[in-house]
């Protein structure tokens, strides 16, 4: 299921070649996450000049999400099936077109036709670089380290994404937000059929059509009812959402069961090392989301910073990921990935605790130096996760595996937020305490959330809008509280779950102790 060379020999070992396609890949990861972000801050904009209603509004923001999330299993496979690094070529000069397409939009329908387009070519482009990754770095030891590099990348734009949008939402139009992943796209088109290397699967089989609706029909309707539940609650056409997917999720599992050449080969979770990190990727995503989520709220709610400045102030937890995912790869040459995962997400749990010091009237200081605390312990998750999940999967189904690893997190992300969400929800209108006298209308916005709180308050007086404000405020910060400190206690759960499902698999490209049984951590002899 792995490779067999031993690590560290000269025909395993990557050259100069790799790590240059390595920044050929990484840069598109940084520029399409920085893409994602910039278009948040340019919705007010675009909405005016194109006239977009609210629906339209909505279908804009959302479809490049559900078409990438719903997409991801089967451009994998299609990956396996007819060469990573020619799907990888088709989608990025799709996602060029499209982004071009985008940023000159005369109309709604344009944009979110283009838009569509661009979730489509953004499902191609994580679990083509990904699995490539894999071919190109054969060694795991050097396989970790360019998970690292991809991670922080990827990551690093969510982040630098508001700063990037708002210095150039500031000198140019709105337009200009689409035209960022442009230059990367075709760099990619002119360097990576120099640098990249091809890997088709010869004996993948035909695609299953039928397997593709499936599994549109189980992530889309997730995805939707989920993010629905996250924004107004739990109702009743959501829910139906969430439970539909689930329904054609288990028809999806059935069919792949049967078919000789399935679009996801079950047989990946038959190996512990594989399930596990899954497990721990997914588990991770979705309580560290979650938080990161409130803390982007915080920053601009609580503590009334526009993106621009917020993305200032995430900086440091960046720059402490970006170590985490330096480093995780090198320790994880000398200690098991069991005790690293498992020791980061402690070491998350305590940024959570330092979380729940911030309070409305200091400085955001606090909050910051135990969200990087956060980003601090979570690199070994992210790299050393992601390296098990590729390394346990064979070259022929390292396309499949990528895509798990990026639906998990799709998935995880969003049913974090809709869960501590709600509760996070219910916990503020518990305890909003408005006095009386206020406006009905400005006290319904304040017990809808902060930010209605917030929108109420500019169009009342000043002693009034204080009166509003301040217990919002103050109900705010007990939400965001309330929620850190369930995702700390799960976390501490769910390391030590991953502690014990992953302790028997050895540092990265250390052979086992001894012979072990097939489809156990023990038969994964250079693991990364």
């Amino acid at each position: 299921m792995s490779d067999t060379t031993p690590p560290g020999t000269p025909a395993t070992r990557a050259g100069r070649r790799e790590w240059i396609g390595l920044a050929v890949l990484a840069l598109p990861a940084l520029l399409v996450s920085i893409d994602v972000f910039v278009m948040l801050l340019a919705l007010p904009s675009l909405a005016q000049d194109l006239r977009a209603g609210g629906v339209q509004q909505l279908w804009i923001t959302d479809i490049y999400p559900f078409m990438l999330a719903g997409l991801l299993v089967t451009m994998g496979s299609v990956g396996d099936r007819i060469g990573r690094r020619r799907l990888l070529m088709i989608g990025a000069g799709a996602f060029g077109l499209a982004s071009v397409a985008a940023a000159y939009a005369v109309d709604p329908v344009m944009l979110i036709a283009a838009r569509a387009l661009l979730g489509i070519a953004g499902a191609t482009l994580a679990p083509g670089t990904l699995s490539l990754i894999t071919t190109m770095f054969r060694d795991p030891r050097q396989r970790g380290a360019a998970f690292g590099i991809w991670s922080a990348c990827f990551s690093g734009g969510a982040v630098v994404g508001p700063i990037v949008g708002g210095t150039m939402l500031a000198h140019f139009w709105w337009g200009s937000a689409f035209l960022l992943g442009v230059p990367a796209m075709v760099l990619l088109l002119v360097l990576g059929p120099v640098l990249l290397p091809e890997f088709r699967n010869p004996d993948a089989g035909r695609l299953d059509l039928i397997s593709v609706l499936e599994s549109l029909a189980a992530v889309l309707p997730a995805i939707w009812g989920l993010k629905e539940i996250a924004q107004d609650g739990w109702h009743p056409t959501p829910i139906a959402g969430v439970l539909l997917g689930i329904g054609f999720g288990i028809l999806f599992v059935h069919r792949q069961r049967q078919l000789s050449a399935p679009l996801l080969d079950l047989s990946l979770f038959g190996h512990r090392a594989f399930t596990a990190a899954l497990v721990s990727l997914f588990l991770g995503t979705m309580l560290t989301g979650a938080v990161m989520f409130f803390v982007t709220q915080a920053l601009q709610l609580l503590y009334g910073l526009d993106p621009f400045h917020a993305g200032l102030w995430m900086l440091p937890a960046i720059a402490s990921n970006t170590v985490s995912f330096a480093l995780s790869p090198r320790l994880g040459q000398r200690y098991r990935p069991a005790y690293l995962i498992g020791g980061g997400l402690v070491l998350c749990t305590l940024g959570m605790a330092v979380i729940t010091r911030a309070e409305p009237g200091s400085s955001p200081a606090v909050l910051i130096a135990g969200f990087a605390v956060v980003f601090l312990g979570s690199g070994p998750m992210v790299t050393l996760g992601m390296g098990l999940v590729m390394g346990s999967a064979p070259q022929e189904k390292a396309g499949s595996a990528a895509a798990l690893n990026e639906t998990s997190g799709q998935l995880g992300f969003a049913l974090g937020i809709a869960a501590l969400g709600s509760v996070g929800a219910a916990v503020y209108r518990g305890a909003l305490r408005l006095p009386d006298g206020l406006p009905a209308d400005a006290a319904r916005a304040a017990k809808d959330s902060l930010s209605g709180a917030r929108e109420a308050a500019g169009s009342l007086s000043g002693p009034a809008a204080d009166a509003l404000l301040t217990p919002a405020r103050a109900a705010f910060a007990g939400e965001l509280h309330t929620v850190v400190t369930i995702a700390g206690v799960l976390l501490v759960a769910t390391a030590v779950l991953v502690t014990a499902l992953l302790r028997h698999v050895p540092p990265t490209g250390r052979p086992p102790a001894g012979p072990a049984p097939e489809h156990s951590e023990g038969s994964l002899p250079a693991t990364g």
